[in-house]
């Protein structure tokens, strides 16, 4: 079945970066559109960021743009999330979505924090 694993969450200083990983299993991960998604306590499910299969188009929530980047590595199955200059408000669970498969994974924590 559809696997999908993230990891590189952690407590971070405001400022700084995290690349968030997920490395997906069961099927074919080149042939998939993708999607990073947060929620905050709280708060509703966030979508952050998308890329298509071949990862030539991204897109990105207004509230990350030009701070985050979205990629993927179809060679090794796994999508990134780089996440630069990291605010209080970035603090936020971080799941990893094929949404035409309505897959989703555990999610890591990102803790931004002083």
């Amino acid at each position: 079945q559809v696997q999908l694993v993230e990891s590189g969450g952690g407590l971070v200083q405001p400022g700084g970066s995290l690349r968030l990983s997920c490395v997906g299993s069961g099927f074919t991960f080149s042939d998939y559109n993708m999607r990073w998604y947060r929620q905050a306590p709280g708060k509703e499910r966030e979508l952050v960021a998308t890329i298509t299969t071949a990862g030539n188009s991204r897109t990105f929530a207004d509230s990350v743009k030009g701070r985050f980047t979205i990629s993927r590595d179809n060679a090794k199955n796994t999508m990134y999330l780089q996440m630069n200059s990291l605010k209080f408000e970035d603090t936020a669970v971080y799941y990893c979505n094929v949404p035409s498969r309505n897959a989703w994974g555990q999610g890591t924590q990102v803790t931004v924090s002083s």
